[in-house]
């Protein structure tokens, strides 16, 4: 009996604190637009039935039809507000105190806290600490990598000169595998000519798994997510190789430095000639320096390396892949990037070593570059929760609540894009430039969270489009005009990027 009385006690204690969380909710909802919820169901329903693309299409539609910021709900009172408008994406991206939303969590398995998902003083020093491996002299010493696997991306096309159309996309995800893990860990997957390599294979299919777990129904219930669907399980096999992987990687190259009687040094931001005297890849800057006096623990230089590999592949694949896809589809472009690249390069210099200095010349590639990323930008949304209370709306929004800042949702926006689906690098001019907002144009966020490594993609980008452009002409594949996009952290083509190609010379 005594049993009975507990439990009927419990439920009737959920049940109230459902219908007075509810409340609150509703009162802050009725200040911003928004499809109207199922009490229970929230907004699932909407989403019924169809596919990734459908599913990400749904969502920025939303925008449309309901105004620059809006409500939607998931199951029971899960909530997240999505926010367009400048004065709003403005307080949420620089606001003094910000966490990533519950969306991050579903990557925290395989990154842990590393650099994108810590908060607080953790964070901070880790920004601290990274940071100098994005100088200009330390990012000169990747130009010669970014130049090494560009060039064998690019003599593995040339089987398909002249011949059928085929995924672009592969070559560029194979090809930005390659510079990251030797970029980040000094080490040689060899992705491009060995794509079954396991590491390969596992970082490929944990993206898959994370847009899996978006689209789930368990996806906001960690706990019976991780027992009840599959995908969970599978997850935990896979990263408990790629944590083998990164562990013996690490422990090999301490191993080494410790031979070479490198020693520890203190971290000292104001030291002279800092990154000249660094000369070292991202997993050595790590081993090499300590904080407080005490060096960063296998466990925290395993996050930071996890994290600039999912971080640093994904996004520049989409980034290199979708400008492709634009240069393919107009023709009139490509040409005046290759009078560019000829301009500068010389018409027969195909494989000429690229510098860092010298990618600062492409001043209509940059451009180029700036407008697929307005229509495609590699991260399409931004999660946060509040860690303060935050006026908006005229209403006061609670500590805790999740924001989606939609980033490709901002890039369409006619007042500041008018016909905003059409492609125009003109846009991205100086001139052009100067009359936008700073929250008009956002692909690599904003704030002190803002993408710290967005120098390094920008010359990744820069190098693999230069060799593939000055080798090439891209023409478009038969199925190309059928793309469509879909996401988990990062914007993908669903079915890759179809394209054909002819040589230069």
């Amino acid at each position: 009996m005594l049993i009975e009385i507990v439990l009927v006690g419990a439920l009737l204690y959920l049940v109230v604190s459902f219908f007075i969380t509810r409340k609150e909710l509703k009162r802050v909802a009725a200040y911003f637009g928004g499809p109207k919820p199922h009490p229970v169901l929230g907004n699932v329903l909407e989403f019924a039935n169809k596919d990734l693309p459908d599913i990400f299409a749904t969502m920025v539609g939303f925008h449309k039809l309901y105004g620059q910021d809006l409500v939607t709900w998931s199951l029971f009172n899960l909530n997240q507000i999505s926010v367009t408008s400048a004065v709003n994406v403005e307080k949420i991206l620089m606001a003094k105190k910000t966490q990533k939303s519950f969306l991050y969590s579903f990557v925290e398995p395989w990154l842990g806290q590393g650099l994108l998902i810590s908060s607080g003083e953790k964070w901070f020093q880790r920004r601290k600490i990274i940071t100098p491996t994005f100088h200009f002299k330390i990012l000169e010493q990747f130009a010669a990598v970014f130049n090494k696997e560009t060039d064998i991306m690019v003599q593995n096309l040339r089987k398909h000169v002249n011949g059928k159309e085929f995924d672009m996309y592969e070559y560029v995800t194979l090809m930005a595998l390659d510079s990251i893990c030797e970029t980040s860990m000094g080490t040689c997957v060899n992705a491009q000519n060995n794509p079954l390599n396991r590491y390969v294979q596992n970082v490929k299919r944990m993206s898959i798994l994370v847009i899996l777990r978006t689209v789930s129904p368990l996806a906001g219930f960690p706990l019976l997510y991780n027992i009840l669907h599959p995908a969970a399980w599978e997850q935990r096999g896979i990263i408990k190789e790629l944590h083998h992987f990164t562990d013996s990687i690490i422990k090999s190259r301490r191993k080494q430095l410790s031979q070479e009687k490198h020693e520890l040094v203190d971290f000292n931001m104001n030291e002279e000639n800092l990154y000249s005297k660094r000369r070292m890849t991202f997993l050595d800057l790590l081993l090499n320096v300590t904080v407080e006096g005490k060096p960063l623990s296998d466990l925290d230089i395993r996050e930071e390396v996890d994290t600039f590999m999912f971080e640093g592949h994904d996004t520049t694949t989409s980034g290199i892949s979708f400008t492709i896809f634009q240069l393919a589809k107009h023709p009139d472009v490509q040409e005046r990037v290759y009078d560019e690249v000829v301009s500068i390069l010389g018409k027969d210099s195909t494989n000429k070593e690229l510098t860092f200095q010298m990618l600062q010349d492409f001043r209509y590639l940059e451009s180029v570059i700036k407008e697929a990323m307005r229509l495609f930008p590699p991260v399409p949304f931004i999660g946060r929760k509040l860690v303060d209370d935050i006026e908006m709306n005229g209403t006061t929004i609670k500590a805790g609540q999740d924001f989606l800042v939609p980033i490709y949702a901002i890039h369409r926006n006619p007042k500041v894009y008018p016909d905003p689906e059409r492609f125009d690098p003109e846009r991205f001019s100086d001139t052009a430039e100067s009359r936008r907002g700073p929250y008009d144009y956002i692909p690599f966020s904003a704030g002190s969270r803002n993408c710290i490594g967005q120098r390094y993609a920008m010359m990744e980008m820069k190098t693999t489009l230069i060799k593939l452009i000055h080798n090439y002409k891209i023409l478009p594949g038969e199925s190309l005009r059928e793309l469509r996009v879909k996401t988990d952290l990062v914007l993908r083509p669903d079915r890759g990027i179809p394209v054909k190609i002819m040589a230069r010379n």
